[in-house]
Formats: C-alpha cells, structure tokens, sequence
C-alpha cells in the first residue's frame, strides 16, 4: 500500500501534503476563527505572494545556490510600482516593466559574480541585496513611498467565486513553471545541471549558463512577488520585501528541495506556503509573538537540513558485534604446534 502511493505522489509531496491537511483540521480546535473565511482569504492571498517569490528561490536551491537578495529585490519593485507612477494607472504597466527589469538585472548580477569570477552564492546575492537597499533609499530619499495606482490595488484584493486573484496567479505561474521543467527540453537540462554539474558539463552541457538565467530568473520572479505585494498593501513600507527572506527558504524546504540542489517541484513548495502562513495565522491565534514564528521557520531548515543529512541508518542500524573466535576443542588444544 505505501509502495503504492509512493507511486502515484511525487516524493516532494509526501510529507508537506499530509502535513498541511492535519494542520487545518486541527487549526479550528486551537485557535477559533484560524480556519473563517476572512482567516483563509488571508491565508491565500499571501501565501500566493509568498509562493510566487518562493518559485524564484526553489530554481535556485535545485541548482545548488542559494539567494539572499530575495527581500532588495521585492523591496525595490514595490518602491518603483508605487513611487514612480503617482497614482496614475495610465503608466502602471510601464513601471511593472521596470520593476521585473530591475529583478532580471540583479539576477544577473548575481549569476555573473558567481558562475563567472566564482564568487560564492550567499556572498553575492548579499551583497546585490546590499546594493538593492541602497536604491531604495536612493530613489526615495528615505521617505515613505506613496499609494499604488488603483488599478493594481483592485487586482491585489478581487477575488472570483470567492478565491484571490493572488491565489489564482500564483497556481497559475506554478503550473507553468512546473510544465515547462519536465516537459521541455531545456527544463530536463535544467533538472540534469541542478542533480549533477559535472555529469552534465561532461554531457556538454552549459552548466554556467544554466545557472546565470536561473538567477535572472528568480530575480524576475522576486520582482513581481514585490509588484503583487505592493498592490495588496496600497502603501508598502520602504524595505517591505525585509521579512521574506527565511520564509521563502522555510517554504522551499517543506516542499522537499534539498538546499543542497538537486530534484524538486515549485508545486510542493506552493503547498509549503500554505502551510507556513496557516502556521502562522494559527499561532497568532494563539496568542504567541512574533519571535515564535522566526523560531519555527528556523527549526523547519535545520530539520529539513537534518533529514536530508544526518546518517540515519548508520544511526538507527544495529551494529553486529565482532565475530568471536571459534573454539577449540581438547584434541585441538593439545596437539603440538
């Protein structure tokens, strides 16, 4: 029977999806109104945002990096589709462009430093992330930003039948990624560069290259998570994007990619960000402080880490003991030499 299901779920779902079915039936017993219809219109409008940055940062971690210029991305595209259009939807388009630029050009930054003069991943995306705050600050001075145009306002808040928009753009980016890798043949290549770098340059492969547009990528992807977010704020902070970055890394480890690279599935990590926003709806329920929602996203890395690399069977195993010495018998025992 477990053999059988393992057949039918793609391994990464095999621990968040049950996971996040015992987590809403047990929400409504610990904290009353965790699981109301306002609570999960919450739940799903961030957790489309958090979700559609978190597919940026799983292409990455599949490729063995890792990227810290998650919230300077997000930060800035929320500044430039609130600051520079001045209410007015005639130019929102404009600036939206120039918000995923702005996520493209940092990703390459990033890739460049790093597949080219060999920088390591945290090294690099930190410092772009550094120089990402540092617009911010530059283009506003370091005053507050001003209110998105109205058009992006109403498409961050509407809902069809019921469901965000948030929501369904996240399921629908999801979907697209997720058909892209494991039906073209650039997505395959993607997946044989992310599970073996040397098996897949001594295919000819271009491993560099791979890895330079998956972080343009992801910058792309972090730049728009930023333009949703500033839409469902109205009026988002000028280093909004701060508080994104464990949690897209937390979602990508519930969801199963190894932050070692390798396997993994943007849908699992969608899932993960409904997990961790319900997580965290639920222990504001309960009346816990903030502080408990960054241990818990800590303690979900270093379990993801320790599944993925602790020695269990050496661990749990039996360990034989030394074999003894067969005896000898009297006869063995007295004969001579």
């Amino acid at each position: 029977m477990i053999d059988r299901i393992r057949a039918l779920v793609p391994p990464q779902f095999l621990l968040i999806l049950p996971a996040t079915v015992v987590l809403f039936v047990v929400s409504p017993f610990l904290a009353q109104g965790s699981v109301s219809a306002s609570s999960l219109l919450t739940v799903l409008s961030f957790a489309g945002i958090l979700a559609v940055a978190a597919i940026g940062q799983t292409l990455v971690i599949q490729q063995g990096g890792l990227d810290l210029s998650v919230p300077g991305v997000i930060s800035l595209a929320a500044v430039l589709v609130s600051q520079f259009p001045l209410g007015s939807n005639a130019s929102l388009a404009l600036w939206i462009l120039v918000a995923l630029a702005s996520g493209l050009i940092s990703g390459l930054i990033c890739g460049v430093a790093i597949t080219r003069f060999l920088v390591t991943p945290l090294v690099a995306t930190l410092a772009v992330n550094a120089l990402l705050y540092g617009t911010v600050f530059y283009l506003t001075k370091g005053t507050s930003t001003n209110a998105v145009p109205s058009m992006l306002s109403a498409f961050a808040v509407g809902r069809v039948a019921g469901i965000p928009y948030l929501a369904i753009f996240a399921v629908v980016a999801i979907v697209l990624v997720e058909v892209f890798i494991r039906s073209t043949v650039i997505g395959r290549r993607f997946i044989a560069v992310g599970t073996s770098a040397r098996a897949a340059r001594a295919a000819g492969m271009r491993v560099s290259a791979y890895k330079l547009a998956t972080y343009a990528v992801a910058g792309m992807f972090y730049a728009l998570a930023g333009v949703l977010l500033a839409g469902y704020l109205g009026v988002p902070s000028l280093l909004v994007g701060h508080s994104y970055l464990l949690p897209v890394i937390t979602v990508v480890v519930l969801g199963g990619t190894s932050l070692l690279g390798g396997a993994g599935s943007v849908a699992a990590t969608g899932l993960g960000a409904i997990f961790l926003v319900q997580l965290q709806q639920l222990t504001i329920g309960l009346g816990a402080p903030i502080s408990a929602q960054f241990i818990i996203q800590a303690l979900i890395i270093i379990l993801g880490m320790s599944i993925r690399l602790a020695p269990w069977r050496a661990l749990f195993s039996p360990t034989k003991p030394p074999a003894a010495a067969p005896s000898l018998g009297p006869a063995q025992r007295d004969a001579p030499g």
